[in-house]
């Protein structure tokens, strides 16, 4: 009996130990991600409107974050906000009038660009960029949401 309820405490305590962090995404126009927690640490990079990133610790303030790539840094909690986000995966991908392959392809994003969701149908994401440009693109093209 022992045996058994160690082994299921051992379970829970792993499930949660390797549990998804926080998604959330970059609600201003541009963000500086940092060497660590404070406005006197080293700029590592900036992020634009609708970057998501996921929340692996906070301290005070700041919240360190782990990007698409797995790049590390900390950005202040205030330029943070729960937005349904995306960001491209592929090296060039096509940004659609519609669900299918077989929609018009309005323009193409790099690696990189990121997007607010707007809606979801099927494995298609209708997003938004930043600068207003909307077109729908296939959920295995991203990382987010």
């Amino acid at each position: 009996m022992k045996k058994i309820l160690f082994c299921s405490l051992l379970v829970f305590v792993l499930s949660v130990g390797t549990a998804s962090a926080e998604r959330l995404s970059v609600a201003v126009d541009k963000g500086n991600v940092r060497s660590g927690p404070g406005k006197n640490y080293e700029v590592l990079w900036s992020v634009g409107k609708y970057f998501p990133v996921d929340i692996v610790k906070t301290s005070g303030d700041w919240r360190k974050i782990r990007d698409y790539e797995g790049d590390v840094g900390w950005i202040h909690h205030s330029l943070l906000k729960e937005i349904p986000a995306v960001i491209v995966k592929g090296s060039l991908v096509n940004i659609r009038e519609g669900p299918g392959t077989d929609a018009k392809v309005l323009f193409q994003a790099e690696s990189g660009v990121s997007f607010k969701v707007v809606e979801k149908k099927g494995k298609w994401l209708r997003v938004k960029h930043a600068d207003g440009d909307t077109g729908w693109i296939h959920d295995s093209l991203i990382w987010g949401d």
